[in-house]
């Protein structure tokens, strides 16, 4: 069997696939592209077994067919070409050959019977249990890069490895946690006539960052599986089949102390007490009185330490209280380009929230930052 392609074409399509093939796996089909030819169509997947991508693209193909080839060296073949047409001839003995202008290469190829059967979107249009709902690319990427860095890494807590993703007809509330800092963003223009929670992740959320763009992404879920569909490609992943933690259960309702301070002035100072804090604790400590914020680090090893005063309007009592200057700066790195924003306290031991200071008609979005003990 024989078909044609632009180098060009398939390797734009290779691009977008190839980070589902797993770099180390105890699978070594995984390594490979299954390529399947149906009337006309020649679709490539990827697959780790978490996440799935598929692309597709129109060829002249006399027959059907799938098999699979090894992933890194057909993707390197087709990206060391000039642009050109690769002649592709599948023969019967396990060989594949690709012939240019100007070359020829040899690859081998397995059949795909055991390759990994990939979810199908829609699928069987009579699946009640499927959701289905269109949200725009820019959209979607904001989310994530306002949540995802919040996402646990600790093994022992699966479901916090994920971000979670709670559809209902008052908007997407999006939630992110490590036990640490906690992210909670409600999209209010996106309403759905039903209400489920979805556990998407972390490797799904960091290729699609990778992928979206301004177009709209329709996604379908269902109870194991959620898919996105962009224009030209699909990702596929499984869904963490974890509950997730009563995040609402730690945001304090009492938080009356308000700080009010410019964004970049604090962010400024965070990074410069980075380099004076201790490296087993990244502390810093918050002294703050009327309109004066005092941010200071110390590290006693190295006989190093730093103080700088910032104006701030603070309505509250005088408070110390000590935070992980690493996770101050990843809040402040994602709360966004807001010139000012507002922490909420109310003791230095009670989870401060962190909000921007202007209000959005699109979306609510709410840091929280647990604290650190000053006295050790």
């Amino acid at each position: 069997m024989q078909f044609k392609v632009n180098s060009k074409e398939l390797e734009k399509l290779l691009t977008k696939i190839i980070p589902a093939v797993p770099s180390r796996t105890p699978m070594p089909i995984l390594e490979n592209f299954l390529f399947e030819i149906k009337d006309g169509l020649l679709t490539i997947y990827a697959t780790d077994l978490e996440i799935s991508l598929k692309s597709s693209l129109n060829i002249v193909a006399e027959e059907n067919m799938s098999f699979v080839v090894h992933a890194k060296l057909l993707y390197d073949v087709v990206r060391s070409l000039k642009e050109t047409t690769i002649n592709f001839e599948i023969e019967s003995n396990g060989k594949l050959f690709l012939s240019t202008d100007s070359g020829k290469y040899t690859l081998s190829y397995l059949e795909s019977d055991e390759y990994p059967e990939i979810p199908n979107f829609p699928g069987d249009k009579a699946d009640e249990e499927l959701k289905e709902i269109s949200i725009n690319g820019s959209e979607l990427k904001f989310t994530f890069d306002k949540t995802s860095f919040a996402m646990s890494k600790e093994e022992m807590r699966p479901a916090m490895m994920g971000t979670l993703a709670n559809f209902s007809n008052g908007g997407l509330r999006v939630v992110a946690t490590d036990g640490h800092r906690l992210v909670n963003l409600l999209l209010t223009n996106i309403k759905t006539d039903f209400e489920e929670q979805y556990i998407i992740p972390e490797r799904a959320i960091s290729v699609l960052s990778k992928i979206l763009d301004e177009k709209d992404v329709k996604i379908y879920l269902s109870k194991s599986h959620i898919s996105f569909s962009l224009n030209d490609i699909e990702l596929i992943t499984r869904l963490i089949g974890q509950k997730y933690p009563d995040y609402s259960a730690v945001i304090p309702l009492e938080n009356e102390f308000l700080l009010t301070v410019k964004l970049k002035e604090i962010h400024d100072a965070i990074k410069r007490m980075m380099l004076f804090s201790a490296t087993n604790t990244r502390r810093v400590k918050f002294s703050i009185d009327e309109n004066n914020l005092e941010i200071s680090a110390e590290d006693l090893d190295i006989g190093a330490s730093g103080t700088e005063n910032i104006e701030c309007t603070y309505q509250g009592d005088k408070i110390e209280i000590g935070f992980n200057s690493s996770y101050v700066n990843d809040i402040l790195s994602h709360i966004g380009s807001e010139e000012e924003i507002v922490f909420k306290l109310h003791s230095p031991t009670k989870a401060v929230i962190v909000v921007p200071a202007k209000t959005s008609e699109k979306h609510d979005l709410m840091m929280l930052l647990m604290p650190v003990r000053l006295n050790n």
